[in-house]
């Protein structure tokens, strides 16, 4: 069960990972078909993530009322619905409404996927679990690209939504055949006031950072946004001190571990969020590839987050979670800042080298971080806590992607000049920075942190 599980989660965790990435590639083909502006149809990325900011909160109420398993099934079930829309949308009204429908699917999937790991799964053996897991989440952002741009070119921009319906089915027959887990409920009223504020509170902030980073809008709408997401968060943590029920409840900070796994990975994931979205840019205006090459070759970080597959168990527990992840950070975080160093004149094998390294030490740190943060969460509040590790981490990754943009913005009006390779090498030492202080947070935990989970014995001083 230490693999089934995991792998079958999988299933729709990459399918959601992909998509999340294979459309940004297509959006030129998709415009033309619908008759609009690529500028413009960037408001359907931010209408899926919109989506799952209000909708991500909510998924633990939801698992513990009706069944985790139902909702999981439910959630891949509606995502498919959300792939048929998109691929038959005719204007950008329908496709923005058909990718909002989709990343409600996509809101429930992730956090329900990953509560059904963890209430299946012994704490002894969670390392290993969320090695399994963690490969799709690290892989699909990867393939996207290249799948995206391979099916635009070679088939049709339809077939990036197509595919998730076999995949979709497969997930849900092979979770309703092999998912043991048990199906605990515990029935306690909704928080209305608590989701409507937390909704606007996500929402406005996601919504306002993708403003931001990829103006489709004035920017006068993203900076109101994020203003209106500030206040409706301070709003929400004022209602949450009071509620009995609260939706999402500030009290699980009280646990140092998910604290840090909290901290921690969000810092990290500012360079790994800021990633996917420089380096394919850089490639293609910088160096003047082609979609489909840049894709080939940013896709070798795959193998990376594979081969740690084998070695993340060991490492914990042979290094304990403070140590391990507090060099995985660092190093990872070098690494995302060594991109910077790239030029028309590194060679490809080179690239690719620092890309598998680095895509070694980020499965490695996925894989921690995410086992950690359970480590002092009981099972009864793990249903909020994978709802509050899903909400940090699309806000972190969205903030690393507004970092991202608004220092290639920056770069260029002081330079006067259109993008070049340069504004790209600056993007990148600074996210990359930004991660490496995540090494901080960890490297201050006690050295037998999170044992329970890791199995690390730390050797007495005489």
């Amino acid at each position: 069960m230490v693999r089934i599980t995991p792998l079958i989660l999988a299933v729709a965790l990459f399918m959601e990972q992909m998509d999340s990435t294979v459309i940004a590639t297509s959006l030129p083909a998709i415009a033309t078909d619908i008759g609009s502006e690529p500028i413009a149809l960037k408001l359907a990325l931010t209408a899926y993530f919109v989506a799952l900011a209000i909708f991500i909160p909510i998924s633990g109420w939801m698992a513990d009322r009706y069944g985790a398993k139902n909702i999981f099934r439910l959630a891949i079930f509606v995502f498919m619905l959300g792939s048929l829309a998109c691929s038959f949308s005719y204007s950008l009204e329908s496709f923005v409404a058909s990718r909002f429908f989709q990343g409600i699917g996509s809101s429930m999937m992730t956090p329900v996927g990953r509560l059904l790991l963890v209430r299946s799964t012994p704490r002894s053996e969670l390392v290993s679990a969320m090695a399994w897991l963690t490969i799709p989440a690290l892989i699909g952002p990867i393939t996207g690209p290249l799948v995206g741009g391979f099916l635009t070119t070679y088939l049709s921009w339809h077939w990036i939504f197509w595919i998730n319906i076999p995949i979709g089915i497969a997930g849900i027959i092979l979770s309703s055949i092999f998912l043991k887990v048990p199906d605990e409920r515990n029935p306690r009223p909704i928080d209305t006031v608590g989701f409507v504020l937390a909704g606007i509170a996500f929402a406005g902030l996601v919504f306002g950072l993708s403003v931001v980073s990829l103006p489709a809008l004035p920017l006068i709408y993203g900076y109101l946004t994020l203003a209106v997401g500030v206040t409706a968060a301070l709003l929400y943590l004022l209602h949450a001190r009071r509620a009995k029920f609260p939706l999402l409840d500030p009290q699980l900070f009280r646990h140092p571990l998910f604290r840090s796994a909290i901290t921690g990975g969000s810092l990290f994931r500012i360079g790994i969020g800021a990633t996917p979205f420089l380096l394919p840019l850089m490639l293609q205006l910088g160096f003047g590839l082609t979609p489909f090459e840049s894709g080939a070759v940013t896709f070798v970080s795959a193998f990376g987050a594979l081969l740690s597959k084998f070695a993340a168990e060991r490492v914990f527990a042979r290094f304990g979670f403070p140590r391990m992840l507090g060099f995985a950070a660092a190093m990872g975080g070098l690494l995302v800042a060594v991109h910077g160093l790239f030029t028309e004149a590194t060679p490809v094998p080179v690239m690719m080298a620092v890309l598998v390294a680095s895509g070694v030490l980020r499965s490695i740190f996925f894989t921690g971080t995410n086992a950690i943060g359970y480590a002092d969460v009981s099972d009864e509040e793990a249903s909020q806590a994978t709802a509050i590790v899903a909400v940090a981490q699309q806000l972190s990754i969205a903030f690393g992607v507004a970092v991202a943009g608004a220092i290639l913005e920056v770069s260029t009006r002081i330079s006067g000049s259109e993008l070049a390779v340069f504004d790209f090498q600056i993007a990148f030492f600074v996210v990359g920075g930004l991660s490496m202080l995540s090494a901080l947070v960890y490297l201050r935990l006690p050295a037998d942190a999170g044992s329970n989970v890791s199995g690390h014995r730390p050797v007495a001083k005489e």
